[in-house]
């Protein structure tokens, strides 16, 4: 392994290979932040409105999911950059004007955080729907709403039941980042790629780039796995034993 290709400067660029990984992991990690956001507001909402008692939301929230559920990413990927603009004159002229790594990162970001959600609203009305129904019955017992109910007694211990696989859904959104190149998106994978084939070194580039990846991934599995030590409660999941 030829270590010294990473503080070399390709002919046509202007700073080395270490950084220009660099570069590309610093867009994976803004992607895969703002897409987690995205993906745990959406995906409580439609978690939480497919566990009321309102049939017709049920069926919209059940649509959602299996419409973001079995399209396969690299194709939501392609139909965010290339089909949506062109529903409208209006989104076209806009998405013309954006810079066009600023319309790669935020398709990128929407894309990856609406496919993600969905995964998310699944889990977290399976977290509504393992709770005792006594739960809320109390809630209602004392007076409270039902946005009330959800929110101070059966969404916050739902969230602690399925840390485990939020867990799984976060290493995920954080791997998935690599398919943006398909768009474009100077990501890390895009950049090793770039990499290899400028130099003809992909097994350094493409070492370098799994060592970054499982660094990431480990660090937000030991995250989560702190966060659910801290928050667990005895008798619903392991942590609080």
């Amino acid at each position: 392994m030829n270590l010294g290709i990473f503080l070399e400067t390709p002919a046509d660029g202007d700073m080395a290979w270490w950084a220009s990984l660099a570069s590309g992991l610093k867009w994976t990690l803004a992607t895969a932040a703002l897409a987690w956001i995205i993906a745990m507001v959406l995906g409580s909402i439609v978690g939480t409105l497919r566990t009321t008692n309102r049939p017709w939301i049920v069926r919209l929230g059940n649509a959602y999911v299996e419409l973001f559920r079995n399209i396969p990413l690299l194709v939501q990927f392609f139909v965010w950059y290339f089909v949506l603009p062109g529903i409208s004159p209006t989104i076209k002229a806009w998405v013309i004007s954006l810079d066009p790594t600023i319309h790669q990162f935020v398709t990128a970001v929407l894309c990856l955080g609406f496919f993600t959600s969905a995964r998310i609203a699944e889990q977290v009305r399976s977290g509504i729907q393992a709770l005792p129904r006594g739960q809320r019955a109390a809630g209602y017992a004392i007076g409270l709403t039902e946005f009330q109910t959800y929110r101070f007694v059966l969404l916050p211990m739902a969230y602690r039941i399925i840390i485990p696989p939020l867990t799984s859904e976060t290493m995920n959104l954080i791997k998935n980042t690599a398919v943006a190149y398909s768009i474009g998106l100077v990501e890390l994978f895009f950049r090793t790629r770039e990499m290899g084939e400028l130099t003809f070194r992909y097994f350094e580039a493409f070492f370098a780039a799994t060592m970054v990846y499982l660094i990431i991934a480990m660090t937000a599995n030991r995250v989560m796995a702190f966060v659910e030590k801290k928050v667990a409660v005895p008798g619903y999941i392991s942590g609080g034993k």
